[in-house]
């Protein structure tokens, strides 16, 4: 029988005990043990979970990379992966440790202090880039409140995840069409919106072009701010040297309205996925999305020497 690495990895007894560990262990030693997890899953090269990051940093690289150097960059990306799980579960306890390890980038300070009603909505775009969830547990129990839309009907590891999150005081509301009205009723009373926007979608309707090729990612963010003519705004957090994860954010980027309803979304979108590439090629073997963004060319990612 085929153990499938990504759903042992991503359930919730994995997940508990990766928590319960971090929180015990001292960096020195977490960091250690989870670098050395990150080669073992960096050796299955056949799983689901590696071949998903192959693809995505093949892409990232504008389909550059092969052979070893494509192998190190994944063997990289795992262990910032790593690194950035084993500092959430040993920090997001510690309201005073976490705030030491978040340094906010001038182009994120207004967003960081924003009241949670203002005169205009605001969609905040996230990427999986190096730690945002730390940085966003703790700016919500610091008191930013948005309405983070979250995956729907979250199980296992995903389920563990949601309700730690809840217990910051975070807004998450599981994506839905009755979410997607209460986000738009939320920006239309100058709410923030805060939602993802680099994790596959199954069966999308229409795909934006993301590094030169259509992929499988969410447009909804597009269908908010168009609607309740708000801008989106791109976040992300990178681990830089000093051990810190500095947090940006992208100037507002406003909607340009389009005759064709489907025109006017694929359109914005890929003006936003077009700032969004510019983020990850800032340090790209921080960007970590488990699944494939683009699954219809898993087939034509160089194959490993």
């Amino acid at each position: 029988m085929t153990i499938d690495l990504q759903q042992v990895i991503q359930s919730s007894l994995s997940l508990r005990f990766a928590s319960s560990l971090a929180k015990s262990l001292p960096p020195q030693w977490g960091y250690r043990i989870a670098y050395g997890l990150a080669e073992q899953i960096a050796n299955r090269r056949n799983s689901g979970l590696v071949r998903a990051i192959r693809l995505n940093q093949w892409m990232a690289s504008r389909e550059s990379l092969q052979g070893e150097a494509l192998d190190r960059v994944v063997r990289d990306t795992l262990r910032n992966s790593a690194h950035s799980l084993f500092d959430l579960y040993h920090y997001n306890h510690d309201f005073d440790a976490t705030r030491q390890l978040i340094v906010f980038d001038s182009s994120f300070e207004s967003i960081a202090r924003r009241a949670e009603f203002d005169s205009q909505g605001l969609v905040i775009a996230g990427l999986h880039l190096s730690n945002f969830d730390l940085v966003l547990q703790w700016l919500c129990r610091d008191g930013l409140k948005p309405l983070v839309l979250t995956i729907p009907n979250p199980k296992g590891g995903r389920q563990m995840e949601y309700e730690i999150r809840k217990r910051t005081g975070m807004n998450l509301v599981p994506a839905s069409v009755g979410a997607l009205k209460q986000a738009l009723k939320h920006l239309q009373r100058g709410g923030m919106v805060l939602t993802g926007i680099d994790r596959p979608i199954d069966k999308p309707q229409v795909c934006p072009r993301f590094f030169g090729r259509p992929a499988a990612l969410p447009v909804h963010h597009v269908f908010l701010a168009s609607k309740a003519c708000v801008p989106v705004v791109i976040t992300a957090a990178y681990l830089q040297p000093d051990g810190k994860y500095h947090v940006h954010a992208s100037d507002p980027i406003e909607m340009v309205s389009y005759p064709d309803v489907e025109e006017n979304t694929l359109r914005n979108a890929e003006r936003v996925l077009a700032i969004a590439e510019k983020f990850i090629q800032r340090s790209p073997q921080q960007w970590s999305v488990p699944l494939p963004v683009w699954p219809d060319l898993m087939d034509q990612v160089p194959s490993n020497l």
